[in-house]
């Protein structure tokens, strides 16, 4: 049966209505609205409207908002939104608020914010404060004026410190703050033993030292864990610098021989220059007698007595070596 025109423009109404409807619960979120009148904070349905505008996630105000009216908290909308559109988280924001105020702290949301905008867990600071944190370091080593090497290992016990927050220090300037001072109580002992005796010595000191200044912990006490002897370092630098010392002394001795051996070897030189200026004047001898011989200055008898107190000569250093030779091996 062919339906009436009448018919058809209901249907098309309908379908409108539902498709409007749609895209109203879609863009408007209704049932939000209707949760926070519910829990009795007054917000307009055109706010949600406008959020979503600004490209606001309306439930992440809207839900915290909630949670902050029933905790009795006087926060606004624009207050929340502006920190969701700064980046921050704002939920953590109001469960921080929340927390301090169940705790007695003051905390204002002007602050709380700026907190967590410097990249900060705020909601762990404010816990923090209520329940103090415990950083343990690893063992930190120093050297006691008599060269033995001592361990410590130190528990911190810190609290949050909200007014500096915001520029404070963190977790590893307290840690290198209290080895500093461990390192410096142990050397400035005079014995190892004395520290291992008195190990609250070493808390006392450091704890004295104010080490939580420009940091955004409050130190509350810190408690030496483990203690332990290590290396003796005095030992060890005794021993290096005599070994230090012996090849030092090596390489002084070493230096030493090498310019002996080249003292000596330039004594042979001279040795040699020197016989070779005695060869050159004993080739003159020959010449000299000729010479002497050809201008009448020597005769030749006196030339043959030469000759045999030469021969002569050779023959009593010839005699004179065999009896040497024959009291060596006689001996």
């Amino acid at each position: 049966m062919p339906l009436d025109i009448g018919t058809i423009g209901t249907l098309l109404l309908v379908g409108l209505i539902v498709i409007v409807l749609a895209v109203l619960f879609t863009f408007v979120p209704v049932m939000l609205w209707i949760s926070a009148l519910a829990a009795g904070v007054r917000i307009g349905i055109f706010s949600l409207v406008g959020m979503r505008l600004r490209r606001v996630i309306p439930s992440r105000v809207i839900n915290p908002l909630i949670k902050a009216v029933k905790a009795g908290l006087d926060l606004q909308v624009n207050q929340l939104e502006s920190h969701y559109l700064a980046g921050g988280n704002v939920d953590r924001v109001v469960n921080a608020l929340i927390a301090a105020h169940r705790a007695n702290i003051e905390l204002s949301f002007e602050r709380c914010a700026a907190i967590d905008l410097a990249g900060r867990d705020v909601l762990e600071a404010v816990q923090m404060s209520v329940n103090p944190k415990v950083i343990e370091t690893p063992f930190i080593a120093g050297v006691a004026m008599d060269g033995i090497e001592v361990k410590a290992k130190a528990r911190i016990t810190v609290r949050a410190n909200i007014d500096r927050l915001v520029g404070g220090a963190g977790e590893d300037t307290i840690i290198a703050r209290v080895g500093e001072g461990i390192v410096s109580t142990i050397g400035s002992s005079d014995n190892h033993k004395k520290v291992l005796e008195n190990p609250d010595l070493i808390s006392q000191t450091v704890l004295s030292k104010g080490l939580d200044a420009g940091t955004a912990f409050e130190i509350l006490s810190i408690d030496i864990a483990d203690i332990d002897i290590g290396k003796n370092i005095g030992a060890v630098l005794q021993t290096d610098q005599a070994e230090a010392d012996k090849n030092i002394a090596q390489a002084k001795a070493e230096e030493r021989r090498a310019m002996a051996v080249a003292q000596e070897q330039e004594m042979r030189a001279r040795v040699q220059e020197m016989h070779a200026k005695v060869v050159e004047a004993e080739a003159q001898v020959p010449m000299a007698m000729a010479e002497a011989l050809r201008s009448g200055n020597i005769g030749v008898m006196d030339y043959l007595n030469l000759k045999n107190i030469q021969a002569d000569t050779d023959m009593r250093q010839m005699l004179g070596k065999d009896e040497n030779d024959s009291d060596n091996e006689q001996n």
